[in-house]
């Protein structure tokens, strides 16, 4: 028997479609013979009694989440999300450096040093990728710190405020769709694949109000084996770019091609949602975690 630890924070346990995703994990952990814990931040030290450690809180390298996968890799021990990808995904300008290296397809894109952010710069931008032009910052997440521009002077407001954050800014061609698609890869193999819808007259899958409240569309599952080869394909090939842990690959579709919008570390697992139509993901994942080898994840 193994001990499986889940790195919580409190938000985690809090959100009730996580929880229940959770439970149906420690379930199957425990049908096939491992004991399975959560761990809080006050519960790090415990980590090296444990065979695995499952990251379920947001990742960054200045989150708790980081030091908890830090320690797991310290002491050898097997760890999902490992360090090396949590560095890689928390960093766009990183990201996109890997995929690119790797010649995997994403859209015209063009990191922008801080001392190029002036309404001159913007409009060359435009001209090479389009408008309007999507910026980002480099550790934006949850798609924050994601915002198009469509003039030179939009270029250089959001990007003066993005600069608060980093030192460089993204901008990146736009793609126009109704959803994305998103890819589950563990390992060098799909995982799972559903579509994140876009909300109506918005276009991005999350959208926050100026009351704060966030606008998010469906999330629609389909079951691996139904899914494009091309995107599965073009999915896993961008995971590997990164390593080989569990990851989300975000693409869009264009015509009969694939582009990677990004990928994610510690991607979105919901009960209901992300595992509607692959269910056996909870097993895979529990006998990936518990594989003896080496602690990359």
């Amino acid at each position: 028997m193994g001990q499986l630890g889940i790195f919580v924070e409190r938000y985690t346990i809090s959100s009730s479609d996580e929880m229940n995703s959770l439970m149906r994990l420690i379930q199957v952990a425990r049908k096939l013979g491992h004991r399975a814990d959560f761990l809080f931040r006050p519960d790090m030290y415990k980590i090296p009694e444990y065979d695995a450690i499952y990251i379920r809180a947001l990742t960054d390298p200045l989150n708790s989440a980081y030091v908890a996968a830090r320690t797991a890799e310290l002491h050898g021990i097997r760890v999902i999300d490992d360090p090396a990808s949590i560095r890689i995904c928390c960093d766009k300008v990183n990201m996109y450096r890997h995929l690119l290296n790797q010649n995997i397809p994403i859209p015209d894109t063009r990191i922008i040093d801080e001392v190029e952010v002036n309404p001159s710069v913007g409009q060359q931008v435009l001209d090479e990728l389009g408008s309007p032009v999507v910026l980002k910052a480099p550790n934006s997440s949850f798609s924050m710190y994601v915002e198009k521009a469509s003039t030179p002077a939009e270029f250089f407001s959001v990007a003066k405020r993005f600069l608060r954050r980093a030192d460089r800014v993204i901008a990146q061609q736009f793609v126009q769709s109704s959803f994305d698609w998103r890819v589950g890869v563990m390992g060098g193999e799909p995982l799972y694949v559903c579509r994140y819808v876009i909300p109506r007259k918005r276009w991005k899958i999350l959208t926050y109000t100026p009351e704060g409240k966030t606008v998010f569309g469906a999330v629609k599952a389909i079951p691996l084996r139904n899914a494009a080869q091309p995107l599965l394909e073009t999915a896993v090939k961008a995971a590997n770019a990164v390593g080989n842990g569990l990851y989300g690959v975000d693409l869009k579709q264009v015509e009969d091609r694939y582009v990677v919008i990004e990928v994610n570390d510690n991607p979105t697992i919901n009960a209901g949602e992300e595992d509607q139509l692959n269910g056996e993901m909870y097993e895979r994942l529990v006998k990936f975690l518990m594989a003896t080898g080496d602690s990359d994840g």
